[in-house]
C-alpha cells in the first residue's frame, strides 16, 4: 500500500495576520524582553520602522504550521529556521511546505538526549510503535520578501493508510487560536 505522502507533496498554506498582540505575546511568552519586540519607540530610536517579531515567534509558527498539517499524532522532532525580512504589525505572513523526504521504516532512530533523529550505529528506536519520518522545506513571506525559511523534521505513528483530507486541520488558520 502507498504512503500517503510523497515527496514532492506540497503542503496548503498557512496564513497568519502579524498583529502588534501577536508580536508582543510571542516576545514575552517566549522571554524575549528585548525593547524592539514591544516598544516602538524605542525599536524606531535603533532603526527600526516599528516593532517586530521574534525568532522564537516565528519558529512556533512553523511548528504550528506542521502540526496543523499532519494532525495531533505528528511529533517535532528538529526544527531548523533561517530569518530573512522582518515581521511587522500589519503584515501578513504566508507559509508555505515541500515535503521533501519520507521515510516509513519499520523504526525511527532517535538520539536519546534530544531526541531527534539520528543514522549513527548507535541507535535507539524510538518507544511504541513504528513511525514514518517526514522532512518539509518551509518558507514564510511578508511584503517585503521571504521572512523565513528552513526545514522541519517530523514523525507520524504507522496508522491505517488515510488520504490527505484526513490529515487537514479543522477551524481557521489565523493568529487567535494559537
Amino acid at each position: 500500500m502507498e504512503d500517503p505522502y510523497q515527496v514532492g507533496d506540497t503542503l496548503p498554506p498557512l496564513e497568519i495576520p502579524v498583529t502588534r498582540t501577536l508580536i508582543v505575546a510571542g516576545a514575552i511568552a517566549s522571554r524575549d524582553y528585548q525593547d524592539v519586540h514591544h516598544d516602538a519607540e524605542l525599536a524606531r530610536e535603533k532603526g527600526s520602522p516599528d516593532i517586530f517579531m521574534n525568532i522564537l515567534t516565528t519558529n512556533g509558527l512553523v511548528g504550528r504550521y506542521i502540526t496543523d498539517h499532519f494532525g495531533p499524532a505528528a511529533v517535532l522532532r528538529k526544527v531548523a529556521i533561517r530569518l530573512g525580512a522582518p515581521n511587522y504589525p500589519g503584515d501578513l505572513l504566508r507559509l508555505t511546505g515541500r515535503i521533501t523526504t519520507v521515510d516509513s521504516e519499520n523504526h525511527t532512530f532517535i538520539d536519546s538526549e534530544n531526541r531527534t533523529p539520528i543514522d549513527s550505529e548507535n541507535r535507539t528506536p524510538i518507544e511504541g510503535e513504528s513511525h514514518t519520518l517526514i522532512e518539509v522545506a518551509v518558507a514564510g513571506d511578508n511584503r517585503r520578501g521571504r521572512h523565513v525559511t528552513g526545514k522541519v523534521t517530523v514523525t507520524l505513528p504507522h496508522e491505517p493508510h488515510k488520504s490527505h483530507e484526513s490529515h487537514q486541520p479543522h477551524g481557521s488558520h489565523d493568529a487567535r487560536s494559537l
